[in-house]
């Protein structure tokens, strides 16, 4: 799904927002919602944030954070695989139990793995995946393990509640040979926009939306 995507706005169901604003995000140019968040996931947040976005015609996907709040209805589902972690339930466990609970109801071509460098300390997803700091000098080497021995189809370089590293993501773009890159993190403009997608082929923007809707709408880039 994302691999036709340049923009894709990321929303939290465990967050509010208006009607109005939600209109204004759906009705964008954007290429694509995601339904997802760290804390507070419910079955009925869930359910509640997809009913409000199928009044549009925009596609929209679940990352899979809970399998207690996985709802059907849904144009795709991501389930989470974070490559810096010591603890085994965020690099695959979760893709076990959403497995073990749903594998009989799934169409696979629904449903993709969305492998995970968080690159933030202080974001509340590396916090609860137990993430380990991915030095400089290392990054390249986590990119040749996720592009060319795992053979990710996307690698996603998180920078939750913070605006990354142009570098970081300069080396990202210059060793994969591959996979899909996406990146998230601290995009609050167009031009901020611009710098990254230079290196991801996909850009999630999240945050901003609850601060300010005109200020993520500017964040959209073709």
């Amino acid at each position: 799904m994302l691999k036709d995507c340049k923009h894709v706005f990321k929303l939290d169901p465990a967050k509010e927002i208006s009607d109005q604003d939600l209109a204004a995000i759906c009705e964008s140019e954007t290429d694509a919602i995601i339904i997802g968040g760290t804390d507070d996931i419910t079955e009925d947040n869930v359910l509640n944030l997809m009913a409000r976005v199928r009044r549009f015609s925009v596609p929209v996907a679940l990352e899979i954070t809970s399998t207690d709040a996985v709802v059907p209805g849904f144009d795709h589902y991501f389930i989470p695989a974070v490559f810096n972690t010591a603890d085994m339930k965020w690099q695959h466990g979760l893709m076990l139990e959403a497995l073990a609970e749903y594998g009989h109801l799934l169409d696979y071509d629904e449903v993709s793995l969305l492998p995970y460098i968080i690159m933030n300390p202080e974001c509340k997803a590396f916090r609860k995946a137990e993430g380990k700091v991915v030095a400089p000098e290392m990054v390249t080497h986590y990119i040749n393990m996720m592009d060319k021995l795992y053979r990710t189809p996307y690698i996603y370089i998180e920078y939750s509640g913070t605006y990354g590293d142009p570098e970081v993501m300069r080396t990202v773009q210059e060793n994969v040979s591959q996979s899909h890159v996406i990146y998230g993190g601290g995009i609050t403009s167009k031009e901020e926009a611009k710098e990254m997608a230079q290196y991801a082929d996909t850009i999630v923007v999240g945050n901003i939306i609850y601060d300010s809707v005109k200020k993520a709408l500017r964040t959209i880039i073709k």
